[in-house]
């Protein structure tokens, strides 16, 4: 209706031009004034589940703490203690849903970043690091491909600790909160995945075995190691039986380079280096999704959030891509060479216990990169969030007060040129 009597009083004002431009104005303003209101309704729509699971966690997150504190005032009251637990153990099982869901579109902003050298004294040659693993305890493991070590840091990314491998360690996967799995290979055919114990700031070499081709990349999930080849992805048991070969491809070199397993364990995700892509694959190896941009060129390292999404570096394009899980689409350039000063990224972590995305640059430092997660809005990421129902009638609507506010502008700002023509 407003619409309708908008346009009447534009073929009066053609006659009258004086009389109403002033007007016209006063009723485009009022027409967008009830179109950002709607838009306001639609986007509160949007964020009522987010603000009523926030509500949610921040209260059952209260109770714990006040639980907690219960318990350890009814130490030595049997029944006052018993009653606690009970109630502790209710608001802990509300709790799992909540603790359980991740954003698929959540986009990781960087709000500070430091860099830190991890060349040691007696290293021989410049320090590449291949791989990063970020323990839960906030310490973190690199691979130094150069010097053939494998180096611990502590929560402040200094180093307290080295181990000297044989070989070249090539990647690093956790086990356990203490054990890590090491893909070691070398030009003395030596093909190997050594399980080391990290122990009070100290690296002990635990158990190994062989395997019959180069271990380049190595990924851990649900007592499953994946061990890539360089043109296959191999599934192995904790004690090195060879389960099967998830996926091959031997058109070229390097086609399956690095790995990860989703963190539900039904996707694996890997790059292939000469081509550019980044493979999503299902459990049993069935190709779901591949992924290419112009910013992502010769890929290397890959993480996987706990989120599902990857992380992965392009080392001659100097980046690195925030993927999303379903269907894989970039969600976020995250590091640039331009921007950051990182040049060949080799290896990418997150670590969800410090909040912090952790880059191995190909020469003697790491960049950590401080960061936080904010939903992406958009058409392609609908889908993924729990929203209120949309109806297709509303949409349609919404597009045509659209069509018709563009329409309104355009014959003002014709009539208002026409009228100074005038005068």
């Amino acid at each position: 209706m407003k619409t309708a009597q908008c346009i009447k009083h534009i073929n009066i004002c053609k006659t009258h031009p004086m009389k109403c431009v002033k007007k016209i104005k006063i009723l485009l303003a009022s027409f967008e004034k009830s179109t950002v209101k709607e838009e306001k309704e639609e986007l509160t729509l949007k964020l009522a589940p987010l603000t009523s699971m926030r509500n949610i966690s921040i209260r059952l997150h209260d109770e714990l703490v006040q639980l907690h504190v219960s318990i350890q005032q009814a130490l030595g009251k049997p029944e006052l203690y018993f009653i606690a637990c009970k109630q502790c153990e209710e608001t802990i099982q509300q709790s799992e849903p909540y603790l359980n869901h991740n954003f698929t579109n959540q986009v990781f902003t960087v709000k500070k970043k430091f860099e830190y050298n991890m060349q040691l004294p007696n290293d021989s040659h410049a320090c590449r690091i291949k791989a990063i693993c970020a323990l839960q305890d906030g310490q973190v493991l690199i691979a130094d491909f150069s010097n053939n070590k494998v180096k611990l840091l502590n929560q402040k990314y200094q180093l307290v600790s080295h181990w000297n491998a044989n070989a070249c360690p090539h990647s690093i996967c956790q086990i356990t909160s203490s054990e890590v799995a090491v893909a070691v290979y070398g030009c003395r055919n030596t093909h190997e995945a050594l399980f080391i114990e990290v122990c009070q700031n100290q690296l002990m070499p635990d158990r190994k075995f062989q395997v019959q081709h180069t271990c380049i990349d190595i990924a851990h999930q649900q007592g499953d190691l994946y061990i890539s080849s360089g043109t296959a992805l191999n599934r192995y048991s904790l004690s090195g039986k060879l389960a099967n070969k998830v996926y091959e491809n031997t058109e070229n070199e390097y086609t399956v380079y690095s790995c990860a397993v989703s963190p539900t364990g039904d996707k694996r995700n890997i790059t292939s280096y000469f081509q550019h892509t980044l493979l999503n694959l299902a459990r049993d190896g069935i190709l779901l999704a591949t992924f290419t941009d112009p910013e992502l060129l010769h890929p290397r390292g890959i993480h996987v959030t706990p989120a599902g999404q990857a992380l992965v570096c392009g080392t001659y394009s100097s980046t690195i891509l925030q993927v999303k899980s379903k269907g894989h689409r970039k969600l976020a350039t995250l590091v640039t060479e331009k921007r950051d000063g990182v040049r060949e990224p080799w290896s990418v972590c997150y670590s969800s216990t410090t909040s912090s995305i952790i880059v191995g640059k190909r020469w003697d430092s790491i960049l950590v990169l401080r960061v936080e997660k904010k939903l992406k809005y958009g058409r392609p990421a609908r889908t993924d969030v729990t929203s209120a129902p949309k109806e297709e009638s509303s949409r349609k609507n919404k597009k045509d007060r659209r069509r018709k506010l563009y329409q309104l502008q355009s014959q003002t700002t014709s009539l208002t040129g026409s009228f100074q023509s005038d005068v």
